[in-house]
């Protein structure tokens, strides 16, 4: 048994490797993904350790085990792999060369959030439910596709008919993108990340959707009345209606400031 020693390609394809294993971890952080990655790291590792001492007989059943293994991956942990893909196509940010090809140059218009606002403190008062998604730069096609298409101006009077108890609209969430309500009754991935267990399915969701996207998120409690606002993963609950406009007018003019600032480097 000899030994294989390594080569320089060896250590840059282990080192690259490891740098997108960890932007994989890193952009799936708070799912099954990580576990599921250090499953692949452990075998990998073996497998590059056995060739280099030329194992030939266990390199052999390890490279079938891989081979194999990627698609039992893909059979397994399929509802892992469609929401990290989706991830990906949702963050636009990361990804702005595709965004400027596909660009159609349109100005993107602000969002008002004062109607907004108004529609989450009277529904509140009632203890109306309601589920609420800010759209920014992340492509939210598959969102609204999964609901019902309004296009619509935003307006106080329109989301509180959306959510009415007994409105066909109300369940799953309304999608705003700039002035327009473009979708309503839409599906949002819920997150496998370790929550309270007070929380109900629309602060699941709402933290789930601010996962895999840049977008802002509002929940109207129907038990409690309490707001909570959901952005980067994380989620803030007992939101008065004052610290909400004032949180959705920060978030929305950080993200114009950064739209503005690469308009002018381009």
């Amino acid at each position: 048994m000899g030994f294989v020693p390594f080569t320089f390609v060896d250590l840059i394809d282990i080192i690259l490797v490891a740098m997108i294993m960890y932007w994989i971890y890193r952009m799936t952080k708070g799912t099954n993904a990580p576990y599921i990655l250090s499953g692949i790291i452990a075998v990998y590792l073996l497998w590059v350790v056995v060739r280099a001492l030329n194992m030939e007989l266990l390199s052999t059943i390890l490279g079938q085990l891989i081979s194999v293994g990627a698609i039992a991956l893909i059979i397994v942990f399929q509802p892992e792999l469609r929401r990290f893909l989706q991830m990906i196509g949702m963050r636009q940010k990361q990804f702005n060369f595709i965004t400027r090809i596909f660009s159609t140059g349109e100005d993107t218009v602000q969002t008002n959030v004062v109607p907004i606002v108004t529609a989450c403190r009277e529904m509140s008062e009632a203890k109306t439910g309601a589920l609420i998604v800010i759209g920014q730069q992340s492509d939210l096609r598959l969102i609204a596709e999964g609901g019902i298409a309004l296009d619509a101006k935003v307006s106080t009077s329109l989301i509180k008919n959306i959510f009415f108890k007994n409105a066909p609209l109300h369940d799953g969430a309304t999608l705003i993108e700039g002035d327009r309500i473009v979708a309503a009754k839409c599906i949002l991935p819920v997150t496998q990340s370790d929550v309270p267990k007070s929380f109900g399915t629309r602060h699941r969701a709402a933290i789930g959707m601010s996962e895999i996207s840049d977008a802002i998120i509002i929940v109207v409690s129907e038990e409690t009345g309490e707001i909570s606002i959901a952005q980067g993963g994380e989620i803030h609950q007992r939101v008065d209606p004052v610290r909400l406009q004032q949180t959705l007018q920060r978030y929305l003019t950080i993200n114009s400031r950064k739209r503005s600032k690469k308009e002018v480097a381009e």
